[in-house]
C-alpha cells in the first residue's frame, strides 16, 4: 500500500496528520500544494475537491491498481485512517 498526503503549510489539520504519521513510522509521499501547485489538479481528480489534508491510499491486486481509498480531512476521519493503517 502506498500513501499520498496532499497538504498546505497553513493547514493545522495537515500538520497534525503529518505528526501522527511520523510518530507511527508511516511512510507517505507528501504533496505540499504550495510547492507543487500542479498536483492540485491530481487532488481534484482523485477526491473531487481541493480540500486538505487528503489521504490517498493506493493499492494493487495481482499487479493491477485498485481504485484509491480517499479520506478528506484528518480529525474527522481519524478512526478510519488508523484502521486503514492497521494502528489500534
Amino acid at each position: 500500500m502506498k500513501l499520498e498526503l496532499y497538504t498546505r503549510p497553513t493547514c493545522s489539520d495537515c500538520q497534525a496528520a503529518k505528526k501522527f504519521l511520523s510518530q507511527n513510522n508511516i511512510d507517505f509521499l507528501e504533496f505540499d500544494l504550495t510547492k507543487v501547485p500542479g498536483k492540485e489538479e491530481n487532488l481534484k481528480d482523485v477526491s473531487g475537491a481541493r480540500i486538505v489534508p487528503t489521504f490517498v491510499f493506493k493499492e494493487t491486486i495481482l499487479g493491477f491498481p485498485k481504485k484509491p481509498k480517499v479520506y478528506i480531512g484528518f480529525e474527522n476521519n481519524f478512526v478510519d485512517i488508523k484502521r486503514k493503517l492497521g494502528i489500534s
